[in-house]
């Protein structure tokens, strides 16, 4: 008997990177199983193009074959006359936005996520980890039914592998509100607006709803939202810094002058720094590390959650004017 029959051929592809023997003949979705992984929750690319869910148990791999397998990592009814906002046609109550990054783990970034009310998560598109494929995943603690995912490009340096994260994050769950940032250089993390705009251009083009991490700059804004920008992401202060808002009037232009939501994203410090992007007139801000590296995440959660609210009323009450000298409280006529 031929020992080299089709039954038990060995062909080698590349996975994540890494080479692995494999049978000749395997269906893709036959050989996410072997992983250990259900083909239902990630997204394969083979040899830079992506193959879609609905067709996996239908290629087969080949010799040579370069797959990416990915996955999502921590990255009601509406009463009318309640201050909601809406993005792309979705409409949400919570104006804070939470990242999914530099927890202590995936349990203490729930219960953040429950505690600040945020019903939109970030997440990064990250290779599933071949190697064990039991390990916890974001999913199982933070439900996407409940919570929406917000997949961005984190990390990406460049339009092209921003346009590739975002293809695969499509297909890995269906969602095309997505978050682009494509960053200039590490040291800054400042974004590269060239590169953001013409990434914004082709993902606009593709159906997706771009939520775009951009610098404070007004005519920049406007050219994203041109672009096709569903929602204008100016930093506040570098990603991480913690510096609060260092540019008020910028932000203020931006949002008088968007047709669409404006989002502080980046730079949130403290509680004091997101009720000020509410008092801006802000739709909402996103936050990651200001409640990640916090002492007490949870407690941080809840105190942003509350920040938010109060800059909120504080903007659409309008505040008194503001003065050149004293004003008293009480009247000084009748005085003993």
């Amino acid at each position: 008997m031929n020992s080299t029959s089709t039954d038990t051929a060995q062909i080698t592809v590349h996975i994540n990177g890494e080479p692995r023997r494999v049978p000749a003949g395997q269906s893709i979705a036959a050989l996410v199983e072997t992983l250990g992984f259900n083909p239902a929750k990630v997204a394969v690319e083979r040899n830079l193009d992506i193959v879609p869910r609905s067709t996996l148990a239908d290629v087969a791999v080949s010799e040579g074959d370069r797959l990416e397998i990915v996955h999502f990592v921590g990255g009601g009814d509406h009463e009318p006359g309640d201050d909601s906002w809406t993005v792309a046609g979705h409409t949400f109550r919570s104006r804070l936005i939470v990242g999914t990054g530099k927890y202590k783990d995936f349990a203490q970034n729930a219960a953040a996520v429950e505690a600040s009310g945020a019903e939109i998560v970030t997440v990064a598109v990250r290779r599933v980890n071949v190697s064990d494929p039991n390990a916890p995943m974001l999913t199982d603690f933070i439900d996407p039914k409940k919570i929406t995912y917000l997949p961005n490009t984190a990390g990406c340096f460049t339009g092209e592998e921003a346009i590739r994260t975002l293809r695969l994050a499509r297909e890995a769950g269906g969602w095309d509100l997505v978050k682009l940032e494509v960053l200039g250089e590490a040291k800054t993390l400042y974004p590269d607006m060239h590169e953001t705009l013409h990434a914004t251009e082709i993902l606009a083009r593709e159906g997706f709803k771009p939520m775009v991490y951009c610098v404070d700059d007004p005519i920049g804004a406007k050219r994203l939202e041109d672009a096709g920008a569903v929602a204008i992401m100016p930093l506040g202060a570098p990603i991480g810094s913690g510096l609060g808002i260092q540019n008020r009037v910028t932000i203020r232009l931006i949002v008088e002058n968007a047709k669409v939501p404006v989002l502080v994203d980046a730079g949130v410090g403290t509680a004091s720094d997101a009720a000020i992007a509410m008092e801006l007139g802000c739709d909402g801000v996103l936050m990651n590390t200001a409640i990640a590296e916090a002492r007490d995440p949870i407690r941080m959660a809840r105190a942003m959650k509350l920040a938010v609210e109060a800059g909120r009323d504080a903007y659409l009450s309008g505040r008194m004017g503001t003065r050149k000298y004293a004003d008293p409280s009480s009247p000084l006529a009748g005085l003993i």
